[in-house]
């Protein structure tokens, strides 16, 4: 409650939470179905139903995460200095979200399941280099974070999912392979259980972090001073997340899960299994923030390429890479070009 007062007593910080919820809701829309792609394609679950478990697992990612291990929230809200004058800090963070809205709305159109996290972190910083006129508003310690996560991501993912797979194949290879498919529809179920967990635990406080940056701003901070966060913050964003992934989740849930690889049980087993390995190790070395749409992905491929690499379609896997590429200098540029605008009409 009293939270909601503060907010409706200053709307600047009003409008924050409006677009921070937008931007939660879109990447529930875009990212969150990563996590249940592999499940609802190789038949485990029905995409309601995967969709109802993921909104349950996201938010126990990021409240049992939150507990042990806060370091994602405070790398995303460190990343960026807005300064402290609370009108036109708080129009820069609005630039930077609503250019991430822009950019993942686009991306959803043509089916790319872009990364959220990239496009959180490229916004940002192109709304702080618009605010300083200089790149003296980012924090290039924490942005390293970003690229140690990027090659963790990469790397950890193909190769934990072409090793994962290996080893499936080596133990089971003389067992019937009846009964292996309906050991692996069930084990899939907690596989994606546990992808949807480490996708609360990531990006759900990554955007607890930019809560944080505005509550902060209203307050006239440049970094929120403690990271005490709330058990109704974590309700409210894993909610809005899977309300997300309940309108457009089908789209790109298609393009990881159907398009790029044709995945049998156990392999979407092991991507599954090798994608939440990497996450958590992301998690828990330093508060790395690491995409789960990159890290699913790569897994995915890692898992194609064991059988063969003809296996991947690789112009889907072009397309995702083009996308990936284009993230950080895209949307980057769009949340500079979309906070000058806003300082030059507000300020």
């Amino acid at each position: 409650m009293e939270f909601i007062r503060e907010v409706l007593a200053n709307p600047p910080l009003l409008i924050t939470v409006v677009l921070t919820l937008g931007v939660i809701l879109v990447n529930g829309w875009t990212d969150a179905p990563n996590a249940i792609a592999t499940c609802v394609s190789t038949r485990a679950m029905k995409p309601k139903d995967a969709i109802i478990m993921a909104a349950i697992f996201n938010f126990l990612g990021v409240f049992l995460m939150t507990l042990i291990n806060k370091s994602v929230a405070m790398t995303i809200s460190n990343m960026v200095d807005f300064g402290t004058d609370i009108k036109a800090s708080s129009i820069a963070l609005s630039g930077a979200l609503a250019s991430i809205v822009i950019w993942a709305t686009a991306a959803w159109y043509f089916g790319i399941p872009t990364s959220e996290s990239h496009a959180l972190i490229a916004g940002l910083t192109g709304a702080a280099v618009a605010y300083s006129n200089s790149f003296r508003g980012v924090n290039g310690a924490e942005w390293m974070k970003v690229v140690f996560g990027l090659i963790l991501s990469t790397f950890g993912g193909f190769f934990l999912g072409w090793g994962i797979v290996k080893l499936i194949e080596a133990i089971f290879k003389n067992h019937d392979r009846r009964k292996t498919n309906s050991f692996f529809r069930h084990a899939q179920i907690g596989g994606a259980a546990s992808m949807a967990f480490m996708h609360g635990a990531q990006d759900g406080q990554k955007f607890i972090g930019v809560f944080l940056i505005g509550m902060a701003l209203a307050k006239g901070q440049a970094v929120p001073e403690t990271f005490d966060i709330p058990l109704w913050l974590m309700l409210m964003c894993s909610v809005v997340m899977a309300l997300g992934t309940s309108i457009g989740g089908y789209r790109i849930i298609k393009a990881v899960g159907m398009d790029m690889v044709k995945l049998e049980t156990y392999q979407g087993f092991s991507a599954d299994i090798a994608a939440a390995l990497s996450l958590l190790a992301a998690s828990l070395i330093k508060g790395l923030p690491v995409s789960t749409t990159h890290t699913k992905t790569t897994a995915i491929m890692g898992v194609g390429a064991a059988k063969r690499m003809r296996s991947v379609n690789w112009g889907v896997v072009g397309e995702m890479v083009l996308a990936w590429v284009l993230t950080f200098p895209g949307c980057g540029l769009l949340g500079y070009l979309v906070t000058r605008l806003l300082i030059h009409l507000f300020v």
